[in-house]
């Protein structure tokens, strides 16, 4: 089987051989890879079997998976839409049914016209119908209810939804499974 050398990335772990985030997944295109490695910025762990690269005068191996050689410290998380979905978990925090991210609205738990700002701990994840039922309302007026109050996610926090989200998991490479989850439980 011949493999598009193009359309392959590099899994980028931490110094401590943990992902640099989940949230997206922490890749890099293999090129970016090789270089960090000639220039001695990472370590490269595993390498995609029977393919190589060559330049005028040597062959390389294609990274499958690279470590920085210093720690990168987490950073704190940015107030985006992908960021609020995903702490919620592309899950209505109303009606529970999880959707894809173009089917899913901000709803303001307390609403804007009172005073109610764009902020974590104000805004929630919602279906079209959901979002339009409770309307200029808060939950409890509209006689519905969270299924958790609004929160700020830590870095650590988001990674673990996007751990559990289904979609991710089909996008993994297999040469990446066995640094992948580590720190996870093991199924019994």
């Amino acid at each position: 089987m011949m493999v598009q050398v193009s359309n392959l990335r590099t899994l980028v772990l931490n110094a401590d051989m943990q992902p640099l985030s989940w949230a997206p997944l922490s890749v890099w295109s293999w090129q970016q890879a090789l270089v960090a490695i000639l220039q001695d910025r990472v370590t490269q762990l595993k390498a995609y079997e029977d393919v190589r690269v060559h330049s005028a005068s040597r062959p390389f191996e294609v990274p499958a998976v690279v470590a920085l050689k210093s720690y990168r410290k987490q950073r704190k998380v940015s107030f985006t839409r992908y960021h609020v979905f995903l702490r919620d978990e592309f899950t209505c925090q109303y009606c529970g049914k999880r959707f894809a991210a173009k089917d899913l609205t901000f709803d303001h738990v307390m609403p804007r016209s009172r005073a109610g700002g764009s902020r974590w701990d104000n805004i929630v994840t919602s279906c079209g119908p959901d979002n339009h039922r409770k309307g200029n309302r808060t939950p409890r007026e509209a006689g519905m209810r969270l299924l958790r109050p609004p929160f700020e996610p830590t870095a650590r926090q988001l990674d673990a939804a996007a751990r559990r989200l289904p979609w991710v998991r089909g996008d993994l490479h297999q040469t990446w499974m066995d640094f992948l989850y580590w720190g996870s439980e093991l199924d019994e």
